[in-house]
Parts: C-alpha cells; structure tokens; sequence
C-alpha cells in the first residue's frame, strides 16, 4: 500500500524527535521513499545520519545547500513529495504554518507543496491546551491539514496530561488507511459516542455494563480514515483513543449527555453507539455502604435521554442510534427509530454468540427512517463501521 509512495518527514525541534527515527524506519519497511527535513533545533535531539541511514537518502536542512546538484531546495522537494508528515510538530511550527510563515527549509516546504500534509503534534500540556495554540490547530484543520493526536501521558518535562507525540506505528496506520480509503467523508465533522456509563452509589461501587467501547472506536477510526473531523465521547474502557479525533473521557451518563450537547451544534453527523446508563443512584453515599442483615434497597433515577434531546433539535444532521436488545429486536428498534427521530438505527441481538458486549465481531440489522432493511451477517466491528458509514455518506449525498 506504501510502497513506492514519496513521503516527506518533517521533524521539529522537540525530544519527541526520537521516535522519528522508527517511524522512518516503519515507512521504509513499507516499501516507501523517504526525504527528511529537519529544522535547526531537531538537529540538537537527534543525528541527521541517523535519519540518513534509516531513510537511504540526504536530510535536508538548510534553505540555502546545494551539495549534491543546484536546485531550489524546498521547491523540489514540495513537488516531489505525495504526502508530508510532520512529526513531532512543535507549537512553533503550527503557529508559523497557520500564519503562513515560511522562513525556514521546512515551512517553506508545506507552504509550498500541493501534497497532503499530515501533522503531529508534541509539546508540554500547557502548551496545547494555550487558546492561541488550539486557534491555530483549528484554523489548519480549516484548510485541511490533518492531525494525528497528540494523546495523554507522561511528558518528558515531568507533567501527565495531553500532549504526547502518538507512536510511529499509528502514524503509519493512518497513512495507509488514508490511503486506501475514499475520502467521502471530507469536509463533514462527526460526533462518536462509545463505551459504558458508570452511575457512581458509594466511593467503591458503581452501577455500568459490559460494553467495550469497540464498535464506537472502530467506527471513530473510520470516519477519520475516510477524511470527517471526528469527536469521540467515550465512557471508562481500556482501548487507546484512534489516531486523529478529538477524544473527550466522560464517565457518567450526565457527564456523557453534557459533552454531547457542547459539541452537537458543530457536528454534521451523530452516532451513538454509547451504552448509557438510563438509570442512576438517587443518592451517591459518601462513605462505603456497609454490609447489614437483611437487604438493601436502592432507589433509582432516570438519566437524560441523550438520543431523544438530539432527535428534537437535530435539523438537517444525520442522526443514527443503535437498539441492543435481548427479545423483539426489530419492533424495538423501529420503535426507537421512529420515536427518537433518527435516520438510521443498527439492531443487535445481544443473546447472539458474535454479537452481545464485550465481542471482537458483530451482526445484525440496519433499518433506515425510508423503512429499508439490511441484513448483517457476522463480522468485525471495523467492516460493520465501514458499512455505517457508507449510509452516512449515502445520506449527505443525497441531501445535496
């Protein structure tokens, strides 16, 4: 799939320069053809021979150096180039880019290049969340750079939080899936719910369900590889965020429902695959319940309807649901299509081996609001996502 693409690998001044070094690695092993430009300041974390003998080709710095053969540097490489990956970007490098600074080899470079330009971030916490910063990441993603991460973690200046460079071997998933898919999804901005809710009773317990969050990650990953902004709100799971969408970790049902209404009205489509909690706690002790004789009654209390809200107010977005249910799947779910408002639900039946919680692979039904039905025979979330969403894009088509 890569080989024989012309990748151009931009690397800034950061110590998230290192991993640079496999993710050249990674593309050479995928038959790519590799040219590297490093700034100034990358050359103090990492050695241009280390990338030259990784990439089997001359790094490039200097806007000036012509000791190989005259050209215009940053000219020829911008033409040659199918895809530039910057990696680690620093918030200098945005900045510059999103003003359109060109004043040095690699600036000059993205600035002058027709190709794709994927971009990953790597800086302090501070740094990314600064408004300046998420300004100029937006106005690009507004122009149509791409953005892989960054993700959570341990920083090496010693703070946790967002900002961590994502690893070469996601960077390299994406650009092959960037490659392969069609990018009918282009231009739309995407909202994926996913995962469990955790209704909190007392500092140790908490009511939730079986869900992975697989389906919902599997369908985010997708929407971003066939080019959506992507919004991924997911309750507690144990699978990494997919490259390149603006994740948000909720916990609650409230939580969930807060997160989903800030960011509905900058979305085109919604698709819930959340299994929310209807009901919580009325009262969440303070201290740990203690075991008694007898038994214990907990009284409950109904959470928003989180899909009901959006089909109220949803105007011309694509809205879709999804019904897991253990009897009377399809009444169900073309009762909850119809009640919510929604254009598209998926019915599975959770008492099916393949299908229920917790499951690799999935099967079932899609019922649209035209009453058409399509039958899903067993198969991995991430080809029942793609299916999804070739719906999706079948309804923006024909909204046009």
């Amino acid at each position: 799939m890569l080989k024989d693409k012309k990748i151009l690998v931009g690397i800034c001044g950061g110590i998230a320069a290192y991993k640079s070094a496999d993710l050249v690695s990674r593309l050479r092993k995928k038959g790519a053809r590799i040219r590297v430009v490093m700034t100034r300041n990358a050359r103090e974390f990492i050695s241009p021979l280390t990338l030259e003998t990784l990439s089997e080709d001359r790094v490039a710095s200097d806007m000036f150096s012509f000791d190989r053969h005259w050209e215009i540097e940053h000219i020829s490489l911008a033409k040659w180039a199918d895809y530039i990956i910057v990696a680690p970007a620093t918030a200098n490098f945005i900045g510059k880019a999103a003003s359109g600074i060109a004043d040095d080899l690699l600036t000059t470079t993205v600035m002058a290049s027709k190709a794709e330009v994927i971009i990953v971030p790597a800086m302090n916490t501070n740094m990314y969340i600064n408004t300046i910063v998420q300004e100029n990441i937006q106005g690009l993603v507004q122009k149509g750079y791409l953005f892989i991460g960054p993700v959570k973690g341990g920083l090496a200046c010693g703070d946790k939080g967002m900002g961590k460079m994502v690893e070469p071997s996601a960077i390299v998933e994406y650009l092959e899936g960037l490659i392969s898919k069609r990018q009918d999804l282009s231009g739309k901005t995407v909202l994926v719910t996913a995962g469990p809710t955790r209704e909190v009773l007392d500092p140790v317990r908490y009511l939730t369900n079986a869900s992975s969050g697989r389906m919902g990650y599997s369908i985010a990953r997708a929407a971003a590889q066939r080019g959506a902004k992507v919004y991924l709100i997911s309750g507690p799971t144990h699978l990494p965020p997919p490259p390149s969408v603006e994740f948000r970790p909720v916990v609650s049902a409230v939580e969930m429902y807060n997160a989903v209404m800030e960011l509905f009205p900058r979305c085109d489509a919604v698709i819930k695959t959340a299994a929310v909690s209807d009901y919580r706690p009325d009262r969440v002790h303070n201290e740990k319940i203690k075991k008694s004789e007898g038994r214990i009654v907990l009284e409950l209390v109904r959470n928003p309807d989180i899909l009901f809200e959006l089909g109220k107010n949803k105007g011309e977005k694509i809205l879709v649901g999804f019904a897991a249910e253990s009897e009377r799947l399809q009444e169900y779910a073309t009762d909850k299509l119809k009640n919510k408002n929604l254009d598209l639900i998926v019915g599975n039946d959770i008492t099916r081996e393949g299908a229920g919680f917790g499951s690799e692979t999935n099967q079932g039904f899609l019922l649209d609001a035209r009453g058409e039905l399509q039958h899903l025979p067993q198969m991995s979330k991430e080809q029942m996502a793609d299916i999804i969403l070739d719906k999706v894009a079948f309804f923006f088509e024909s909204k046009k």
